[in-house]
């Protein structure tokens, strides 16, 4: 399930080190939306398609998403001009969802005590997935072409989703919800549960700092200041690999201790990698960067995903779409917000984009923690 999930989740990030090379094959502003389009693509996915595991056979969703997906990339792989690739971009994201069904399929599938671990290995191959995909993308792509890329995905794609479909068992719904239903309760378990919207404001701005960095890094190795292509920008995948290590780790301290100290921490470790991408410009100040960067971005969301995902069992998969889709749509922000600060004023704009994201995260949780200590006083 982990591997399948990594495969998923790495579709969406294939173009990130390949813009430039795109960029110049396919000229034009609507280049730089690819990333945008793939984030909101996976935002829709998540609150359209993943409720939909609390009330369908989740091992027949999987298997018809995966077969989505590789249509997509062959979309993607053809398309003659840039407008096209958006498209593809748009359907490659949607269907890419389709590993936020594996994690809570995996957390129904675990004993209690174990539900952080097991999530946080899922995660493990999902952030495999995000940061090897670029290694892997930058390589196809500067050797063989970034189209040749998209060809390769739509197998893996398939291969995935017939392991999958062959290994899963059937489980009975947990709901008997009609569809808009099930759509309209996702905005009951917003409004009920403050846990679960102080999570997903902070994962979304987590995850905004972290897609700032990934959508510009391209743009930025290519610079006078480094020269560096498509290839380089993707080793910075295997750096960030580092991060794996997190999400088994920050699941057991959940399982032990309690998640909410190390979202906060998590939180804090954003700001700071900002900090080192602003002050530290080497190549090395980038690795040392992106490996906080990421293990801090994996902590935070095995941490929010314990949180929700123990505030209503029967509900997990539209609990997994409110913190996801809020992740994604931060995602989508961090791509757009970081182009647009690239162009605006190049690195330095960039650094003070996301430390801004790092400074808000941390004051949420601060304000959260102050919050306890007084109730908890009274």
């Amino acid at each position: 399930m982990s591997a399948a999930a990594g495969v998923a989740v790495a579709n969406i990030y294939y173009n990130q080190p390949m813009l430039g090379l795109i960029e110049q094959d396919l000229p034009g502003p609507l280049t730089g939306l690819i990333p945008t389009a793939t984030q909101l693509g996976y935002a829709a996915g998540l609150f359209l398609l993943v409720p939909l595991g609390d009330i369908i056979d989740r091992r027949k969703q999987i298997g018809v998403q995966f077969v989505v997906l590789a249509l997509a990339l062959v979309l993607a792989a053809l398309a003659p001009s840039a407008a096209l690739v958006v498209v593809a971009s748009l359907a490659v994201g949607l269907a890419s969802t389709v590993a936020q069904q594996i994690v809570p399929f995996a957390a129904h599938l675990s004993s209690p005590e174990k539900r952080g671990a097991t999530v946080g290995t899922v995660l493990s191959g999902i952030l495999t997935g995000i940061l090897l995909s670029r290694t892997l993308a930058g390589f196809v792509a500067t050797r063989f072409g970034w189209r040749e890329m998209f060809w390769l995905g739509a197998p893996m794609a398939l291969i995935a989703g017939a392991v999958m479909f062959m290994t899963l068992p059937r489980v009975a719904p947990d709901s008997k919800l009609g569809y808009g239903k099930l759509l309209a309760s996702i905005g009951d378990l917003w409004k009920e549960f403050p846990a679960l919207r102080l999570a997903a404001f902070t994962q979304a701005l987590i995850f905004a700092a972290f897609t700032v960095f990934w959508t510009v890094l391209a743009f930025r190795l290519q610079s006078p200041a480094y020269r560096l292509g498509a290839d380089v920008a993707g080793l910075f995948g295997v750096v960030g690999a580092v991060g794996i290590f997190a999400a088994p780790l920050a699941g057991r301290f959940a399982d032990r201790r309690g998640p909410k100290p190390v979202v906060m921490l998590a939180s804090i470790l954003i700001l700071v990698s900002w900090a080192l991408f602003g002050v530290w410009t080497s190549v090395a100040g980038l690795v040392v960067g992106v490996i906080v960067l990421d293990f801090a971005m994996q902590s935070a969301l095995v941490s929010n995903q314990h949180i929700a995902f123990a505030l209503r069992p029967e509900a997990r998969a539209r609990l997994n779409t409110v913190l996801m889709g809020s992740m994604f749509l931060g995602g989508a922000f961090g791509s757009a917000a970081g182009s647009a600060a690239w162009q605006a004023g190049g690195w330095t704009a960039v650094t003070a984009l996301g430390g801004a994201l790092g400074v808000l995260s941390t004051a949420l949780q601060a304000l959260d923690f102050s919050r306890r200590a007084r109730a908890t006083q009274a």
